[in-house]
């Protein structure tokens, strides 16, 4: 009896334990997407509030907030294309490696036109804008960069996977044409040439026919010196049978 109730322990304890993780578990991913949709929303109540100072404000206030725009959307974009292409391309890991690094300098200098935004000296934040475009170019030009080599590559790849699968096409649609490709017919033999006319009546070269035995050679009268025909055989008399008539003679007159 003790053993059954220890082994019923055991199993609440252990479907305590599994329903406790599986509770954990869903609040933590419960709790990272919301976090997740409160930054997205967040970045997008910001780029539009920064849109809008782009084109209300003018002067330092005005170009800085233009340089923050740019300067997110540019990371935004290669870190979108880098994430989708290294589930599919384990090579642009160390790709990865250098946008990390690059970020870095870029929330940095996010922070520090973030701070100049609220800057009341404007003769200071002019003379220091310069320094700050061109740093912001110079991090936007790598991302940039980073960005179209990594679509390259994905349009490369699949470009030489377009061409191997449409000849891997092309030879399969030929092997199920394969009764369109019949054999070429071979050429009938050819007729003997027929002998060249003679001009003259040379026996050796003048073509002839055998003769079949009883046949008798037709009279050729149209030539000068042919032989002459043959004579007709007398008929045989007839043989008398005893049985038959004598014949009378025809009385005369």
């Amino acid at each position: 009896m003790e053993v059954v109730i220890a082994v019923f322990a055991l199993l609440f304890l252990l479907f305590v334990g599994l329903g406790t993780y599986a509770t954990v578990k869903a609040v933590g991913a419960a709790r990272r997407g919301v976090d997740r949709t409160i930054a997205q929303a967040r970045r997008t109540v910001e780029d539009h509030t920064l849109r809008a100072k782009s084109f209300a404000q003018i002067g330092p206030a005005g170009q800085i907030a233009q340089l923050r725009l740019a300067l997110r959307a540019s990371m935004r974009a290669t870190q979108d294309a880098l994430h989708a292409g290294v589930a599919e391309d384990e090579s642009l890991k160390e790709s990865l490696g250098l946008f990390q690094r690059l970020s870095a300098h870029g929330h940095e200098l996010d922070a520090d036109l973030k701070r100049l935004e609220s800057e009341p000296d404007r003769a200071t934040l002019a003379e220091r804008l310069p320094g700050l475009r061109e740093r912001t170019e110079r991090i936007t030009r790598s991302a940039d960069s980073l960005r179209w080599a990594v679509r390259d590559r994905a349009r490369r790849f699949a470009d030489d996977d377009l061409g191997s699968l449409s000849a891997q096409i092309d030879m399969e649609a030929g092997a199920l044409r394969h009764w369109t490709r019949t054999a070429p017919a071979e050429a009938p033999p050819q007729w003997p040439e027929a002998p060249a006319p003679s001009t003259s009546h040379d026996a050796a070269t003048e073509q002839t026919w055998p003769r079949t035995p009883g046949a008798r050679p037709a009279p050729d009268s149209g030539l000068a010196g042919g032989p002459a025909p043959e004579a007709i055989a007398p008929p045989a008399g007839r043989t008398s049978f005893p049985w038959q008539k004598k014949s009378r003679p025809e009385k005369t007159t």
